[in-house]
């Protein structure tokens, strides 16, 4: 039967839910998260999230609603996830380091029917937050604290018996908002399926299984960190929680709980370096990347594809990555290639496949692809047109069928009738020994509609001609994408904050005439 009343397929669907469902099943004894003095097995974290689903149901959480969780690292946030997806509501990990104005924002914007937040560390930003967010009647709940008002409270409030409902796997569950380079940040909805299916290929490419013990010491908001969280989550393993990194609290937590993998960042490895001089922690169960000989000492370098060729291309709205590394020695491409769960296709402005070595926006489709953004349907709407997600950036498929990433797409320019994205000019100029950074614009021309302008800033007591740098254009990419003129600058490019300023750029240097742009 199929059609719009159809009745759920529960055959053939499997959430968030049920993995821990079945976990308490299948590993009734094992460790599903610790934090601090907090140790869960499999059937108590499954017992907790179902209390904590009905207690949110007793709140007014329905499907589709927003569980909004503004605090650092916690065992509650798996727990606030798995309950949202007994009820087919949104798990919304807002970023516990934003401003008051930013934080106020999300609330506005994600309209959350509950606020998990804490007082610890957060408490002033998030107060000043709530006084200038229009939250629509959310109901807050502080999590760091006891009694009347509190996460337990709450957690105990709530019936143990699993809510049992018929939930789409293809529905969402997890919301990550994305970095705003410009205007606003979206809230980018993931659903079951996504989670899952990159969960699945992060855990064969780690190497974790259900002895797996992963240190949640990175920002649970970012999904950078939330893959790995997803993958031991997937397999049976025990994900340990750290309220932000300290490195004296990190090698104790490694030491005591044998931990298998963390989350550790460059500046983060020095200073455990340094905790660790002596040689009090063992960290020898700590499997993860090679680095200084002091280093490779205390831990167990890891052997894992990911660990041999890491990363890849991928952004927040597809979950993670999109393309591998560690998929397949040999790759030329900077990016790897295309997990086998997605389908990825480099297409030009008309939404037709280029050919390899030539550039294009980096389209996909697939289970893991976002549902939308939430309360953004033409947006939604722009980059999913045609059934394929478009990620906003540029690549480049290699004869080899590997991907390489060029840069953000921005604007094009036309020069007669080819399309010339200005980032793979960039890229082509910035790989010149002389070039500190570059910009590159259109200038209206009246015989090919917009001519290619240069913007470059050399590094000091470096000098390179403007013929110099067309000719070094011409040996990377094809001839028609060279620049006509160079204009050579003094000053650092104009920026808003991070991005290049490209409209000041075109009032300074005549730029305009923009396919699209009236």
């Amino acid at each position: 039967m199929t059609g719009h009343n159809a009745p759920m397929d529960q055959l053939h669907r499997f959430t968030l839910a049920d993995v821990a469902r079945e976990h308490a099943r299948s590993h009734p004894l094992a460790d599903a998260a610790v934090d601090g003095d907090v140790r869960l097995t499999w059937p108590e974290l499954d017992e907790r999230s179902s209390r904590l689903a009905n207690a949110f149901g007793d709140l007014g959480v329905r499907r589709d609603d927003v569980i909004l969780w503004t605090g650092q690292n916690s065992h509650r946030v798996l727990e606030t996830l798995l309950a949202a997806a007994k009820l087919g509501a949104v798990c919304c990990i807002a970023n516990w380091r934003q401003s008051a104005d930013e934080l106020a924002f999300v609330i506005s914007d994600s309209v959350p029917k509950v606020i998990i937040w804490q007082e610890a560390e957060v408490g002033e930003v998030v107060a000043s937050a709530r006084e200038l967010a229009h939250d629509g009647g959310a109901v807050w709940v502080r999590h760091d604290t006891e009694g009347a008002g509190s996460y337990e409270a709450l957690v105990a409030s709530g019936s143990p018996i699993d809510p049992a409902q018929d939930i789409d796997s293809g529905a969402a569950v997890l919301m990550l908002y994305t970095a705003a380079f410009t205007g606003r940040p979206s809230g980018a909805l993931l659903s079951h399926d996504a989670v899952l299916t990159q969960a699945l290929m992060m855990a064969m490419l780690q190497e974790i299984d259900a002895d797996y013990r992963y240190l949640n010491s990175g920002p649970l908001f970012h999904v950078a960190t939330a893959m790995t969280t997803f993958a031991t989550l997937l397999m049976g393993g025990c994900n340990l929680f750290t309220p932000r990194v300290e490195a004296d609290e990190v090698c104790r937590v490694i030491a005591t709980e044998r931990c298998t993998g963390a989350f550790l960042m460059g500046p983060t490895i020095d200073q455990i370096l340094e905790a660790n001089a002596g040689g009090a922690y063992d960290l020898s169960s700590l499997r993860t990347f090679p680095g200084k000989p002091e280093w490779n000492a205390m831990i167990t370098i890891d052997t894992s594809p990911w660990a041999r060729r890491p990363a890849g291309f991928g952004q927040t709205e597809v979950m993670g990555m999109l393309t591998f590394n560690a998929m397949g020695e040999g790759a030329t491409g900077t990016a790897g290639r295309p997990s086998p769960m997605v389908a990825v296709r480099i297409m030009d402005p008309d939404g037709n496949e280029v050919p390899p070595g030539e550039t294009g926006e980096i389209v996909a489709r697939g289970p893991q692809v976002m549902v939308g953004y939430r309360n953004r349907p033409e947006e939604t709407a722009r980059r999913q047109r045609g059934e394929w997600h478009h990620t906003n950036d540029l690549g480049r498929r290699e004869p080899d069928g590997s991907i390489t990433f060029v840069g953000p797409k921005g604007r094009i320019i036309k020069s007669a009738a080819e399309n010339i994205y200005p980032a793979e000019v960039e890229a082509a100029l910035n790989s010149h020994d002389a070039v500190r950074e570059s910009a590159v614009i259109g200038v209206p021309d009246e015989a090919w509609g917009q001519s290619v302008t240069a913007i470059v800033v050399t590094h000091d007591g470096i000098e390179v001609t403007t013929e110099e740098l067309i000719d070094h254009v011409r040996d990377k990419i094809a001839s028609y994408k060279k620049p006509k003129v160079v204009i050579f600058s003094d000053e650092p490019l104009p920026r808003l904050g991070w991005p290049i300023d490209y409209d000041t750029l075109d009032e300074l240097h005549g730029g305009g005439g923009y396919p699209g742009v009236g």
